[in-house]
């Protein structure tokens, strides 16, 4: 059976040049058990991984940017960013991945590199799933192949 379930305990402290401290820690890899879509405000059709096929795997890496905001990454596993193709027929081993912050969509992603702007003090849930070219959802073992991670933003003094 081809099940993949990484946990990370990654904790980094990091200074910003504004005075402000950012904490980041590392959540679940991959599959995220306790979080549905459903959490996320919006719903898509699903597309299982057959069993005993590659399953596609997203892993996001946060880094702070050193002018401001944050840099997103996505190492990818059996699967493929394809934006030419995007609307057309789904294929389980490519499309793009939708970016959540929050629960609250912000965008779709083409590529294994996202620019995203400063985060509200707090607390900040960044989350990216695989979906298809036609945005359905790809699931393993009746779970959405995602990653999150969280961002600690506190608040200048």
């Amino acid at each position: 059976m081809n099940k993949i379930l990484k946990l990370t305990s990654t904790i980094l402290i990091l200074t910003a040049g504004l005075g402000v401290t950012t904490t980041v820690n590392s959540s679940a890899n991959f599959l995220v058990a306790d979080k549905s879509h459903s959490d996320m405000n919006h719903s898509h059709k699903k597309v299982e991984i057959p069993a005993g096929k590659p399953v596609p795997q997203v892993d996001l890496f946060v880094y702070q940017d050193s002018m401001k905001g944050w840099n997103l990454e996505l190492k990818l596993t059996n699967f493929k960013l394809v934006p030419e193709t995007v609307n057309q027929s789904s294929n389980p081993y490519e499309g793009h991945a939708h970016l959540y912050i929050n629960g609250e969509k912000i965008t779709r992603i083409y590529s294994n590199w996202y620019y995203l702007g400063n985060l509200k003090p707090g607390k900040n849930e960044i989350t990216v799933s695989l979906n298809t070219n036609k945005h359905e959802d790809l699931v393993s073992n009746s779970k959405i192949i995602m990653d999150t991670e969280i961002i600690d933003v506190l608040a200048q003094k």
